[in-house]
């Protein structure tokens, strides 16, 4: 596997990707990443470079494999291409070609030569010892700490890696916890998402061959690039929102005209995630778009919330990049644009608070406070 030379430009070439599509991908994956646009030229470069690609061994424990579904399921050549291509996928249990003792010598060659990547899909059970989850008679402690001795990284994709999922649902009976609960020694990266969103996942790895380091991550471990804005801010419904426009019942009118979803419980102003930018299905759709509220999918303990309760408000920003349903009573100055935007932390103009102040509900604490 790493005795080619060829850049994965060359790569994707022999697939049928045009060099025009490489650079659009580049570009794509910058713009995902909330690089600068002087900054996709840098990754252009280092996705030309010949180097050996980086071993990952991809660990599934107590899981749906919905994440990994995901992964299979992208779509756009030149996202699948870089994915395959850039990193050498030593182990996997559903996709890889050995079984049996052939598929543990292949995570035994690579965990013992280290430097690798370890990629871990579900939680981890902690009670009785770990017995709730073994793979060749070994628990899935024992695997995931013989896995990372000599790692250089851990990417924990979805909810259940990541914060422990619905296996951790009260009562917990396994004890099941997520990845970074256990991973102390080395950097533990969080893709959150009941699935992981795999435009997340290709943007991470092009980073790490870009930088040689992951991106900069919130206080829960998860990519700024795709957890740094929370949802309300650039909705598509967010012009509804601000106009007092909201969905009442599931099929009224609102509903059939695309307003709000806030009263139906969304959890979009609360909850941050990339989904209204880079969407699902190779960016078809997003639950919004097709009629439903926000989950919070992303957040720690989502199973355990009431889906349709509406949370509390506490911020609010201007949409990033979608216009009004209504025009301004009179043109806005380039003086007052700038003004606006000095104050993109605060819920802006009577009418945007008072929206606020009508959309709360009942007064309950946000559904998702750990967000």
């Amino acid at each position: 596997m790493f005795g080619s030379q060829l850049t994965i430009q060359q790569r994707m070439a022999q697939r049928g990707v045009s060099r025009r599509e490489f650079l659009k991908f580049c570009s794509a994956v910058a713009a995902t990443l909330a690089l600068p646009k002087a900054m996709a030229p840098q990754v252009v470069y280092a996705l030309e470079q010949a180097a050996r690609r980086p071993p990952v061994v991809w660990l599934e424990f107590q899981d749906c494999a919905g994440d990994t579904e995901s992964f299979l399921r992208a779509s756009r050549p030149t996202a699948a291409d870089v994915i395959l291509d850039t990193i050498s996928l030593d182990y996997h249990e559903t996709v890889m070609a050995p079984s049996g003792k052939q598929a543990e010598r292949s995570l035994r060659s690579t965990v013992d030569a280290g430097g690798h990547i370890v990629v871990v899909e579900g939680s981890i059970p902690t009670k009785d010892g770990g017995v709730y989850c073994t793979i060749a008679g070994r628990t899935a402690l024992d695997i995931l700490a013989d896995a990372t001795r000599k790692a250089v990284a851990v990417i924990a994709v979805g909810s259940c890696a990541t914060f422990g999922g619905l296996p951790k649902v009260t009562p917990n009976p396994t004890g099941a916890v997520g990845v970074m609960d256990l991973v102390k020694h080395i950097p533990v990266v969080n893709l959150s998402g009941c699935p992981m969103n795999v435009v997340n996942f290709t943007a991470l790895v092009v980073h790490y061959l870009t930088f040689g380091t992951f991106p900069a991550l919130d206080r829960l471990n998860r990519p700024l690039f795709a957890h740094g804005q929370i949802i309300h801010n650039n909705c598509e419904r967010r012009a509804h929102f601000d106009a007092g426009e909201f969905v009442l019942a599931w099929g009224d009118e609102g509903h059939r005209k695309g307003w709000c979803l806030y009263k139906m419980g969304c959890k979009g102003p609360v909850a941050t995630f990339n989904c209204p930018s880079v969407r699902w299905n190779d960016g078809v759709n997003w639950p919004i778009g097709a009629g439903h509220p926000c989950i919070a999918c992303a957040a720690p303990d989502f199973f355990e919330r009431e889906a349709y309760a509406v949370v509390d408000i506490h911020e609010t920003n201007p949409p990033a990049f979608y216009p009004s349903v209504e025009k301004p009573a009179e043109p806005i100055s380039a003086g007052g644009a700038a003004t606006l935007g000095a104050v993109g932390g605060l819920i802006v103009g009577a009418g945007i608070a008072a929206a606020v102040a009508t959309a709360r509900g009942s007064g309950k604490a946000p559904a998702e406070s750990a967000e």
